[in-house]
């Protein structure tokens, strides 16, 4: 099962959220979003899990979640 980690900042580019939406869909595809401080949470599909950084998510969190997943976008 493929897991992508998004990182996200603001202001958050339309083509990613099209890009989340469109991995969400995929079968069997899990989906991290981090938030970078500042940033707003942007609509999102269901089932995403969303995290901040440094309100819910460290700095050793964010090393772990970007070694183990498959793929890591940074918009």
């Amino acid at each position: 099962m493929p897991h992508v980690l998004h990182l996200l900042r603001a202001p958050v580019p339309e083509h990613a959220l099209a890009a989340i939406e469109r991995q969400s869909r995929e079968p069997g595809t899990t989906l991290t979003i981090v938030l970078r401080e500042g940033t707003e949470q942007p609509p999102l599909p269901s089932g995403v899990q969303v995290r901040r950084l440094a309100d819910t998510l460290t700095y050793a969190e964010l090393l772990d979640l970007i070694f183990s997943a498959d793929q890591v976008i940074s918009w």
